[in-house]
This record gives structure tokens, sequence and C-alpha cells, in this order.
């Protein structure tokens, strides 16, 4: 599991004093580096070898400016060509929102999916926690 911390900056917020509902698809993207690392190390985009599939938000409570939040990030589920990443997004102890996105190992030039296999695969496994 990773977990990766963000502070709220102002211009996130709404005019409710929230922090607003299109920055939490963000924030979960920004906290799921690690695993775009497994897979791509070197972050070259010539040689990106993934794409977002399916991306899910529930938002279970109010999150604001005044202090950092915390998401927490694991695999859920790996299949041959593709993972799902669930995601939790805490603040002040409290969980606020979830996300699951289904990931999908991907060959532009071809045009497909493709195995996630040897070492990549064995570093996805690492971080696999069914909850």
């Amino acid at each position: 599991m990773f977990s990766y911390q963000i502070t709220p900056r102002v211009a996130d917020t709404d005019a409710l004093g929230h922090i607003n509902n299109t920055v939490l698809p963000c924030w979960f993207e920004e906290a799921r580096t690690p695993l775009f690392r497994i897979l791509n190390p070197t972050m070259d985009f010539d040689k990106w070898n993934l794409i977002l599939a399916r991306m899910e938000v529930d938002y279970l409570g109010q999150i604001f400016f005044h202090s950092p939040v915390e998401i927490k990030t694991w695999i859920s589920r790996m299949g041959n060509s593709s993972f799902d990443v669930t995601q939790e997004l805490w603040q002040d102890g409290k969980l606020c929102a979830k996300s699951r996105n289904v990931i999908v190992h991907f060959d532009f030039k071809a045009q497909k999916s493709c195995p996630i296999v040897g070492k990549m695969r064995s570093d996805l496994e690492e971080h696999l926690l069914n909850q």
C-alpha cells in the first residue's frame, strides 16, 4: 500500500469553502504515480504503456482547506492485462472519499492491451490487498 499526502490549496476550494469535487480525480491520479513507475519507471511519455479504463469516485464526507489529506492506494485486483486500484482519501482521521480505477497495460503502437508479466507483475502484486 502506498500513502501520499496532499496539502489542499485555496484554489482547490469551491464557493462553499469545501474542496471542489472536480479536484479529487486529480489528487487520486497524483497518488497513483508510484504504480505508474512500476510499469513505466522512466515516466517517459514516448514509452507510455497505461490507460485508465474506468474511474469511480464515492464522495463520503466534506473535505476542507484547513488540513492535509492522506491518500492510501493499493491494488485490489490483478488480471492478465489490467488491474484495479482502490484508493481512500482521509482528512483529520475521517474517510472522506474512495476511488476505484481500472488500469490497462496497453501497447499504443498495436492499439491493444498486453499481459502484465515478470517483474512488473511481481512488483504490482506486492501492493495487492483485498479490502
